[in-house]
């Protein structure tokens, strides 16, 4: 029995406790074994035996001649040289060192690839896709026909490139394009259309192009170019009260229909215009010539257009 009413040092109670505990009768090792602080001397730690993980041959070198790609390569991967059996080669090295080869290769992995979109593989997807499709009208057989029965033609592009995001800001962008002949506007509403569109007309095809950019989807910038074509359209036909005013005096370009000329014609042949031989000529070479003003070609075209009119012989050059 041990006294702790007694103020003895620490280190004193240990050995006193470890005294007392290894002289404790001997049934009571069996329920309760000494505590061993200290690493007893010789007893060794069985080693665990590593498992090696079996590193078997490259996928390439078990394809059989004839195989599936389509069943390698299904779909967009990262690019993987086990299993592509081609010597790709990719790199920048210093001259006279050879290309590195497609093992370890991060370019080869970092771009994006087209392994699985062989001519077989887009062949399979066709005849898989061609169900859900509808044969080609057979009376749009050219061009023209195309254009009278579809005048809009919608542009835009899709981009395939490395980067952290799939979407670039370019895919956005969406091209209207249309014949202006195909609105069949009238001759003012004409005028008024291509003041609104400025620049956006080219008279030598005849189209009008506009190119929407402004919203953050695709979707969004196709619905603004259809809003922008129809508020063109409406707007162009719509007669305000003030041109109703509007005079000979405030054209901007001279129409031959409704000047003097076309009159002066009617009275010497004592018939309507239309019914006049070689009248459309003569209109045409006034038109130029008061549009474009007095040079060497539109003064020749109006003499010859008169002497054509009135019958007379050409000039001998």
């Amino acid at each position: 029995m041990i006294n702790l009413s007694k103020r003895l040092p620490f280190r004193g109670i240990e050995k006193q406790l470890t005294v007392a505990y290894s002289s404790a009768p001997k049934e009571q090792h069996d329920e309760f074994k000494a505590l061993n602080l200290y690493k007893v001397k010789g007893a060794e730690t069985p080693r665990r035996i590593p498992r090696k993980t079996p590193v078997f041959a490259p996928r390439t070198t078990q394809m059989a001649v004839d195989q599936d790609w389509g069943s390698v390569w299904p779909g967009p991967r990262s690019f993987h040289p086990a299993s592509v059996p081609l010597p790709v080669r990719q790199g920048f090295t210093e001259k006279g060192a050879p290309i590195p080869d497609k093992y370890a290769n991060a370019e080869l992995m970092k771009i994006p690839n087209f392994l699985h979109l062989t001519p077989p593989v887009i062949k399979r997807q066709c005849e898989a896709l061609k169900k859900f499709c509808t044969p080609w009208p057979a009376a749009l057989d050219s061009a023209e026909k195309i254009q009278q029965h579809f005048p809009l033609e919608i542009t835009s592009s899709d981009y395939c490139h490395s980067s952290p995001s799939i979407r670039d800001p370019m895919a956005r962008i969406v091209t209207l394009r249309f014949k202006l002949s195909s609105l069949h506007l009238e001759s003012r509403a004409k005028d008024k259309f291509l003041r609104l569109v400025g620049d956006k007309y080219v008279k030598d095809t005849d189209t009008v192009t506009i190119v929407t950019d402004r919203c953050p989807l695709r979707k969004q910038n196709l619905d603004y170019a259809m809003y922008l074509l129809t508020a063109l359209y409406h707007e162009s036909k719509k007669v305000e009260p003030w041109e109703e005013l509007k005079s000979e005096a405030d054209m901007e370009t001279y129409i031959w229909e409704n000047n003097a000329s076309k009159q002066a014609v009617e009275k010497i042949f004592s018939v309507a215009a239309e019914q006049v031989p070689n009248i459309e000529q003569y209109s045409q070479a006034v038109t130029d010539y008061m549009n474009e003003g007095e040079n060497d070609y539109t003064i020749s075209k109006y003499g010859l257009s008169v002497r054509d009119l009135l019958n007379l012989p050409q000039p001998i050059n």
